[in-house]
This record gives structure tokens, sequence and C-alpha cells, in this order.
């Protein structure tokens, strides 16, 4: 059964054989790859690639670059924009960039806060960057 990461942490914490521990929680380890989390997503949440990249104001072609698996390293507000427009909640944009490889979003950061916000209100990416500009700070995407 797959546990959550504060079980794990507290195992881990307790553990006295890494080992065994690895061993025996093996099917609780991330093992997705970016694109096949938002695979998992779309899926989950009955939404389309390409509704989900206009939502997001990303270049189209960049976009299902990532969706596909061809851009490894797309950069943290890339994927912030794609969590917008699929309105996940903190939890899902949390594991969407740890799989991109990007810092989870940390509510003692102004700007983190205000994307937490936004996530928690379900706001579009438009709305978010008047937000943010409106609170002088810079805006998640430049072209919206």
């Amino acid at each position: 059964m797959e546990k959550d990461t504060v079980e794990l942490n507290n195992e881990l914490s307790e553990a006295e054989d890494i080992e065994e521990f690895i061993e025996d929680n093996r099917e609780s380890f991330q093992k997705y790859t970016l694109a096949e989390y938002l695979g998992v997503l779309m899926k989950e949440k009955g939404q389309k690639k390409g509704e989900i990249i206009a939502k997001s104001h990303l270049e189209q072609i960049y976009a299902y670059h990532i969706f596909a698996g061809r851009k490894k390293n797309p950069s943290r507000n890339k994927i912030l924009a794609l969590a917008l427009a699929m309105n996940l909640t903190q939890k899902e944009t949390g594991r969407l960039l740890y799989y991109a490889g990007s810092e989870v979003l940390y509510p003692k950061n102004a700007w983190d806060s205000v994307i937490i916000y936004a996530l928690n209100n379900k706001m579009s990416v438009e709305d978010t960057n008047t937000l943010l500009l409106k609170l002088s700070q810079a805006p998640l995407m430049q072209n919206v």
C-alpha cells in the first residue's frame, strides 16, 4: 500500500536499516516522469491537452513538448501556469513541481503565497498575473 509523505518521514526517522526501509516502501516512492504525471492528472480530471495549453498561455509547441516528455526541465513558472490551467490543488501542484525538478511552493515567500492563493481559489493564469502585478510581484507569464 502506498504511504503518504508524513508516514514515510515518520518511518524513516525511526528506521534502523535504510536498506530495509527502501525495500519495505518501494511502492510508495515517486515513479512518474513529468509527462507521465501530467497524463495521470489529465485523465483524473477529464481534461484535454489543447484546452489546458490554451488556458496556460504557454507557446503551443513548447507546451506539447512538455506533455510529450521532450522538455525535461521546463521553468517553474511554466509548470505553475499548467497547474493553474488544470485547476490543480496545492498538493497536486507540489507533486507536479517535484516531477519537473522544481522547488515546491513556500508560503513564507510572498510570490509563492500569491500562487498558493490563486491555486486555492481556482484562479486563471490571467487573473493570477493581474493579482501578482497588483501586489508589486513579478508576473507569472510575460505574454498574458
